[in-house]
């Protein structure tokens, strides 16, 4: 049966204990369940869902109510009694019934008092999860080892603790017509943007599903309608520091509860190319670092299908470097050769995520040792395909957005196809198609490439340049913030 909106709290324990159990299943659902008490020779019904509660504090609050028959004679005031004696920070009068079920399925406890049409909810939440670890994806030399868990009330926690100003806002919502997932928007009031800040609220309260089991990545689907665009529209983080710094740039923040990840808006194609290792280093060695992964990300890109050309195109090449290509006829064709091992090496990739820890590193054995070397042998790849290939691999490793690394493939196997069917011209319509396709795209109103295009000097040198701290005092001008000076002047 589901539950109407707006169904009073009834005065009579029985009615409300029966809507229960047609509505959510208590009596049935094992973890649904209801303790009966008297306080003051009054009825009482506490409501709780087992593995979302802490039971130590419903014992406690348990004693607590238990013990004012001993200490209290006036049963005239019993629910004033028994609200000063819910000792919590966290105690909400509720008064409609399906109000109280969804307190109840997000693991507050509800009790109800014999003769009155208000019930009090009483936070105890204590969800199942892990502690705050570092992130796989996103490891770092030096910093915080701490990183976003599955439970939304730990991750604005663990980002409060950075940014412990009174302008920052955590806004919670309920997405999902079934599931009723907790999705918060956290922002700086007086540093983001205030159309911006409404924007995402408004793409948030419009959708319509029956619940976000796949959380972040389902919300992101409906804030910025990717389609099938490869290239990621938003950036994930796990990293506290990572999303904090983006809170005081101007950006909005999405955490969705049962996700690690935190997603940020808006962003470009040049926020998924930085990584917190280089702001954990001298800007020296940031920068260092920086074009180091810039080479590794162009070679994922270009480096394929730049050979795949000369190798066609041998007279494009001067004669210092005549010696790239193939020095025997190969029995398969170059290309062919060429998709077979990019898409092995994504073989490779699945296997790894799927594979058993012990057994992973006789998995990369076999494949190094069996697959490459004998797949040489016989014949069925150049020796200069398997190396080529392995560098752009290492270049997607490299790139620090799996999103963006996958899109790059995609978009590599692209120029590989358009360059064996039309060879130059094909290289050139190729990469230029590439570019006005990111030129286009929008992200929440914002230029994809920017600041490249359109064209901003200073934002542009800060994407080349890691600039020390202290010489970023302006924050980006893409989100548009009410307050562009960072630092107090």
């Amino acid at each position: 049966m589901p539950v109407q909106n707006h169904i009073p709290i009834s005065s009579n324990l029985k009615e409300n204990e029966q809507f229960f159990k047609d509505a959510i299943g208590v009596g049935t659902s094992f973890d649904l369940g209801v303790r009966k008490l008297k306080v003051l020779k009054t009825d009482v019904h506490l409501y709780y869902c087992n593995g979302l509660c802490d039971t130590q504090y419903i014992i406690k609050l348990l004693e607590i109510l238990v013990e004012a028959n001993d200490r209290e004679r006036q049963t005239s005031k019993v629910k004033t009694v028994i609200e000063n004696r819910l000792v919590h920070q966290q105690v909400n009068p509720i008064e409609n019934l399906d109000e109280a079920v969804d307190f109840l399925l997000t693991g507050l406890i509800l009790l109800f008092i014999e003769g009155e049409t208000t019930a009090f909810a009483v936070d105890v939440r204590s969800y199942p999860g892990r502690q705050p670890e570092e992130p796989d994806t996103e490891k770092v030399v030096r910093g915080a080892r701490d990183g976003y868990v599955e439970n939304i009330i730990v991750n604005t926690a663990l980002t409060r603790r950075r940014i412990r100003d009174e302008r920052l806002r955590f806004e919670m919502l309920q997405i999902g017509e079934r599931s009723k997932t907790d999705v918060c928007i956290a922002y700086i009031q007086d540093v983001a943007n205030p159309g911006l800040v409404e924007l995402i609220k408004k793409e948030l309260q419009e959708i319509e599903i029956d619940g976000l089991t796949m959380a972040d990545k389902t919300v992101e689907e409906f804030l910025v309608k990717q389609g099938y665009n490869p290239y990621p529209l938003v950036r994930y983080t796990e990293r506290p520091d990572v999303a904090a710094n983006h809170l005081l740039e101007g950006h909005v923040l999405v955490m969705v509860d049962t996700s690690p990840s935190v997603i940020i808006t808006p962003t470009t194609y040049f926020h998924h190319v930085q990584h917190a290792e280089e702001y954990r280093q001298s800007p020296a060695v940031g920068t260092f670092v920086r074009w180091v992964r810039f080479f590794g990300i162009i070679a994922s890109l270009f480096l394929l299908p730049l050979w795949s050309l000369f190798v066609l195109e041998p007279s494009l090449l001067p004669k210092n470097l005549a010696y790239i290509g193939p020095n025997e006829k190969a029995n398969i064709p170059i290309l062919v050769q060429l998709l077979i091992a990019d898409i092995g090496i994504e073989f490779l990739r699945m296997a790894a995520i799927h594979t058993p820890t012990p057994l992973s590193t006789a998995m990369g054995l076999i494949a190094a040792a069996l697959i490459g070397e004998i797949a040489i042998n016989v014949g069925l790849f150049v020796p200069e395909v398997i190396l080529y290939v392995s560098i752009a691999a290492i270049g997607s490793f490299a790139t620090p957005s799996y999103e963006l690394s996958v899109a790059n493939k995609i978009s590599r196997l692209i120029l590989l196809i358009v360059i064996a069917a039309f060879g130059v011209p094909g290289f050139m319509i190729g990469v230029t198609a590439y570019v006005l396709f990111l030129v286009n795209i929008r992200s929440l109103n914002t230029p994809y490439l920017w600041p490249f295009i359109p064209f901003d000097p200073g934002a542009f040198m800060q994407i080349l340049v890691r600039r020390s701290v202290a010489g970023s005092s302006i924050r980006p001008s893409i989100v548009h913030p009410q307050n562009r000076q960072k630092q107090p002047t």
